[in-house]
């Protein structure tokens, strides 16, 4: 179940509570680790040659320690659940014909602040989701938590952006323009020409199969 923000509606935003069964304390965590074994400290090893990404990426949080236990967690669950693909089912459900492209550690710029999470880009979707749930007020006015979560059909995409930090170049984002005028940026990325170049041509062969001609 998901339902929108009552808060400055936004149509592609949505809360998503969290499964009785995937809030799982620290201890968990760490247990799940100890059985992934040697998967874990190869996926470590590849993770050495983007240190510099990797690093970027953390700063990006207000807080590191927090960033890190994020991703700590999303990697655990990639590895248990096996695979991006499988998370992004569970999370995003599969519409028919479609299929997971990539996905991208990054962080979605909101009113309070940044939050860290992983981009999804399907052949028909774009779609984002925290890496932790986030205490938010639901519909019946109580605090919980719930996944913070952005998903926008590419055909309803007006606009895929490149910017940077003209100050600090390594400093990278991603623009978002929806056809009906929301906005969305998308920094911190791992591995940030993946990600754009795996966006624009998703986009691009969606326009090319319309014969270029998308509703407005």
């Amino acid at each position: 179940m998901s339902y929108n923000s009552n808060n400055n509606y936004n149509p592609y935003l949505q809360f998503s509570p969290v499964p009785a069964s995937g809030n799982r304390p620290m201890g968990g965590i760490c247990e799940m680790l100890n059985r992934c074994g040697k998967r874990v400290e190869d996926a470590t090893r590849k993770a050495e040659a983007f240190a510099d990404h990797v690093w970027h990426h953390l700063r990006v949080s207000p807080s590191f320690s927090d960033a890190a236990m994020a991703k700590l967690s999303q990697g655990t669950k990639v590895l248990t659940e096996g695979g991006h693909e499988k998370v992004f089912q569970q999370q995003f459900q599969i519409l028919p014909g479609e299929k997971l492209l990539k996905a991208y550690a990054c962080y979605l710029s909101t009113s309070t602040g940044p939050v860290i999470g992983t981009l999804y880009i399907s052949t028909k979707r774009m779609a984002f989701c925290s890496d932790y749930p986030l205490y938010h007020y639901s519909p019946l006015g109580r605090q919980e938590l719930m996944y913070y979560k952005v998903v926008v059909d590419l055909a309803q995409l007006r606009a895929v952006n490149p910017s940077m930090n003209r100050l600090n170049p390594s400093e990278k984002y991603m623009h978002i323009i929806t056809r009906d005028g929301y906005e969305f940026w998308l920094m911190g990325f791992i591995s940030y020409d993946k990600a754009l170049k795996t966006l624009t041509d998703a986009l691009q062969h969606v326009r090319d199969s319309s014969g270029g001609v998308l509703p407005f």
